[in-house]
């Protein structure tokens, strides 16, 4: 893929964490698009699909012709399929290290994994920087989910008072969500007074306030079957309640920020957290003419 973003040619695609929700979205997104080409998967040495075709892990028509077997070697896969892009969806842990790796070897990661924390981010940041390959983190793919926690950016400027509910489905291990973090990060850069002390808390028990941030907004985290993907972020001020709200029904709704990320991420020559900053880049303000 060429570094100024105007070459045509498709994007070649690696994904580990295949057999995951988001690894199967991730592959179906790929091979919907003829912009991108999916060239290889891999998962651990354990994972009962090592060996066996894409296409008939994601149920396809035309899994009879057999073309993209997973490994469980990051080595032979990324020297055999030669990727321009490694789409990871695996664990935390996991996939730092894949994401190490791939910038070493000039591939270019798009991590959409939660739970990875400061000091690792710092490292993967690091590294970008200093070999100038382009990588992303991106908590939430799906567009809609952008736009809510950008719309809570801008309500925090003009609210003090707001406080964070994200609902997710029982599998989920990390709390706060990585997008719960990331709207914390976001309206924390506001520089608000959040959520001045009113009245002296008596918790009756322990963690029923919730937990806080550094600038003192409070995040609250479900987990309940029949959940998916949910987040309320309230704004409280006299006399009137502001809420914006995001849920996911399902994993399609990450498709297109997918896709985006993985374009977009060509043209990067350092690490990106979240799909806002460019997003946001093709939005015209109200009132631009």
């Amino acid at each position: 893929m060429s570094e100024s973003g105007t070459s045509t040619k498709t994007v070649k695609v690696v994904i580990a964490g295949i057999n995951g929700r988001m690894g199967r979205t991730g592959a179906q997104a790929v091979f919907s698009n003829p912009e991108f080409e999916l060239v290889g998967a891999f998962g651990s040495a354990s994972a009962p699909y090592v060996g066996a075709d894409v296409r008939s892990i994601l149920g396809m028509a035309d899994a009879a012709n057999a073309g993209i077997l997973v490994s469980n070697d990051f080595s032979e896969s990324v020297a055999r399929c030669k990727p321009d892009v490694l789409l990871d969806v695996t664990r935390a842990e996991v996939a730092v290290a894949n994401a190490k790796r791939a910038l070493e070897q000039g591939i270019r990661p798009v991590i959409g994994t939660s739970g990875i924390s400061a000091e690792s981010l710092k490292e993967l940041s690091d590294l970008s920087a200093k070999l100038k390959i382009g990588a992303m983190l991106v908590p939430n793919f799906s567009v809609g989910a952008v736009l809510m926690m950008e719309f809570a950016r801008q309500a925090a400027c003009i609210f003090q008072n707001v406080e964070v509910v994200e609902m997710h489905h029982t599998k989920k291990v990390d709390a706060p969500s990585g997008t719960a973090m990331h709207t914390l990060q976001m309206m924390s850069e506001s520089g608000s007074n959040f959520n001045p002390q009113i009245v002296k808390e008596k918790e009756l028990m322990p963690g029923a306030r919730g937990a806080k941030n550094d600038a003192n907004i409070r995040v609250h985290s479900l987990r309940l079957p029949g959940l998916i993907s949910h987040q309320e972020v309230l704004f409280g001020s006299d006399g009137e309640l502001l809420k914006v709200t995001h849920d996911s029904f399902n994993t399609s709704c990450f498709t297109k920020g997918i896709l985006l990320a993985l374009k977009a991420v060509c043209d990067l020559d350092h690490l990106v957290v979240g799909l806002d900053g460019i997003l946001m880049k093709s939005v015209v303000p109200l009132g631009a003419k």
